[in-house]
């Protein structure tokens, strides 16, 4: 793909993204953007009125006042005349029930538009006045909603929701001072006011293009990030889709909280699913970077956005540092702990902090983190979705991978028992030379295991599976080049069959590089010139391996490794000296051949590589002592 498109995807996604976060928060809600609590200090800049408005009463206040007003509250009954069968007043059993609930002690009859006021114990039921009388009696009185509901509206009405107002200038608060009762209500009082859409209409327009530039700031950032440090998950499209659909999700979740859930429902997302998932196939400042954008975006929409921010950050962080190199899924709940452990800590130190008691902690937010932590715990659902979709690779599935009794290492090591041993010993020089130069050591096990996986097509042409005849003697040279060339096309083809991640494939068709049958080639060549040829008539691609070569360190690693494992077991005289040889020349080659032109192994990572494979083979080849016989 040209880079100038792949380019164009990559900034179409981050809009993308950044068009999806706009549509869905921060909405435009209140100008009043601060957040404050009775007893603790002022912690912004004077405040000042800048237009009149009226003070509000609390809620506790004015739900006093209503319940005092509503004791003067009678509701109304029309009187049916007609049905007039006794001077009693009765209703239906449902309608005596509604009129007790009430706690009335009073209604009101209306008759010929004459209201009159009935004590309750005046009012009768067909059955108590059927025990009064010993007749049949129907109701006439009927229940009248509207004049009821008009005059407890007027009733309702006379109570002020306000007591007082601020003019315009007055200074409201200033910094350090403490948030006392009044000042709390005269803050909610201006944040009611300026919610007023009389007020807040002028707001909007600049509210939300300051909200989409910070978000288009933000990710933008973020896309600066990857091209600056994270290059190669910038080539690679499906990195970048990786990042964007794993960001989106949390957004999109958080958006949908906030908007259709109560305020402390927030802490249920489960943000460190970013980090994690994150972590679990990049690097943990990768995973830390994401987190932060993600929680930046959120924050635009969530009350107390510093604090939101703050809790979030730290808990982040504790994810990655507490998982590390996932290998196995315990770890996730491992982590979940710690997630929840942080979270409580968190939430209880804030709160004592800010108010000063600890009365004023909501144990409902327990609750909260600890349904976070299961769906902590389930993101091993989604990590194993993500693997699939993106073609990436966990290290838990590492792990399963280097499982040499799976039904597939089975079959290697029964069809080409040679080649599967060669395979162990490979995989460990691998691994110690990644050690060493501190690259994925659990990747390099891996594909070593499986980088010789096509032998089992044909396992008698290679010579650690012979033990007899070697059937490539019968074939000419450019065919046994082919036979030994075709196990990398074979290998593939198993390891597609088997359903093996992309990266394991990579190993596979790499460990050769685009390298020559150097035994077939040489033997071609000397025949060549023994029949009076040349050089030019040996077609020297007839003996060369189709490639590609290996991309990154892991891949150059596991080539070295291969070959020099191999020529080892060609050395008569195994001493220091000569392993040392061995080694220095087989690398020597592979560089000089250019395969490793398209690593970023360093001469330093190199040289520790050849210091790691020849400290190795010594120790393996070194000499045992012969036992001695018991003499007759």
């Amino acid at each position: 793909m040209k880079a100038s498109i792949r380019t164009i995807i990559q900034i179409s996604s981050l809009a993308t993204l950044a068009a999806l976060c706009i549509y869905l928060f921060p909405r435009y809600t209140n100008p009043f953007k601060y957040h404050f609590e009775i007893g603790q200090p002022w912690g912004y800049s004077l405040v000042t009125a800048e237009y009149d408005f009226p003070i509000y009463k609390p809620e506790a206040q004015l739900e006093k006042e209503y319940a005092q007003a509503m004791l003067d509250y009678t509701p109304c009954y029309t009187l049916d005349t007609q049905a007039m069968q006794s001077d009693l007043y009765i209703v239906p059993i449902q309608e005596m029930e509604r009129i007790q609930q009430t706690n009335c002690t009073h209604i009101s009859i209306i008759s010929n538009r004459i209201s009159t006021l009935i004590a309750i114990d005046e009012i009768y039921t067909p059955k108590t006045a059927y025990q009064l009388t010993k007749k049949e009696l129907v109701p006439n009185l009927s229940y009248d909603s509207i004049t009821s509901l008009n005059i407890k509206n007027n009733i309702l009405s006379n109570i002020s929701l306000t007591h007082g107002v601020v003019q315009t200038g007055e200074k409201i608060i200033d910094t350090g001072e403490i948030v006392t009762e009044d000042k709390y209500q005269q803050l909610i009082s201006l944040r009611r006011a300026m919610g007023d859409k009389s007020i807040s209409k002028r707001q909007t327009h600049y509210s939300m293009i300051g909200s989409s530039l910070c978000i288009v700031l933000l990710l933008t950032v973020f896309f600066l990030y990857l091209k600056t440090y994270r290059r190669k998950l910038l080539d690679k499209l499906r990195h970048v889709f990786f990042f964007t659909i794993l960001m989106g999700i949390i957004i999109a979740v958080a958006a949908f909280v906030l908007r259709y859930a109560p305020t402390g429902f927030i802490y249920i997302v489960p943000f460190t699913w970013c980090p994690i998932i994150a972590r679990v196939f990049y690097d943990s400042r990768t995973a830390i970077f994401v987190h932060l954008i993600t929680t930046f975006i959120v924050s635009l929409a969530v009350p107390a956005p510093y604090l939101f921010i703050l809790i979030q950050f730290i808990v982040g962080v504790i994810a990655v540092i507490s998982l590390r190199d996932m290998t196995q899924r315990a770890q996730l709940a491992q982590t979940a702990a710690f997630i929840l452990i942080s979270y409580s800590v968190l939430y209880t130190a804030i709160t004592m902090l800010m108010a000063g008691d600890i009365s004023d902690i909501d144990y409902r937010y327990y609750i909260y983190f600890v349904i976070n932590a299961i769906l902590v715990i389930c993101s091993y659902g989604l990590i194993f979705l993500f693997e699939r979709c993106f073609g990436l690779i966990s290290n838990i599935t590492l792990v399963e991978l280097t499982n040499v009794n799976s039904n597939l290492m089975l079959a290697f090591a029964e069809k080409a028992p040679g080649t599967f041993q060669h395979s162990l010993q490979v995989s460990n020089l691998a691994t110690e030379a990644a050690k060493r130069i501190g690259a994925k050591v659990l990747l390099v096990r891996t594909g070593a295991l499986y980088h010789d996986i096509g032998k089992m097509s044909h396992p008698n042409h290679f010579i650690e599976n012979q033990t007899d005849v070697n059937p490539l003697q019968s074939m000419t040279t450019s065919e046994a080049a082919k036979q030994i060339i075709s196990h990398v096309e074979e290998g593939e083809h198993i390891a597609r069959k088997h359903h093996l991640p992309e990266v394991i494939v990579h190993f596979i068709r790499s460990h050769h590089g685009t390298s020559v049958t150097r035994y077939f080639y040489n033997t071609a060549v000397n025949e060549a010139i023994a029949n009076g040829k040349t050089i030019a008539d040996v077609h020297k691609e007839d003996y060369t391996y189709p490639g590609p070569k290996p991309s990154t360190k892991e891949a150059a690693i596991l080539m070295m490794a291969d070959a020099i494992e191999a020529r080892s077991r060609t050395l008569n005289d195994l001493t220091e000296q000569s392993i040392s040889d061995m080694v220095d020349q087989m690398i020597d080659t592979q560089v000089a051949d250019g395969q490793f032109s398209e690593t970023v192994l360093s001469f330093k990572d190199l040289e520790d590589i050849r210091d790691v494979f020849k400290q190795k083979l010594i120790e393996i080849n070194h000499h045992r002592i012969s036992y001695p016989t018991i003499s007759q």
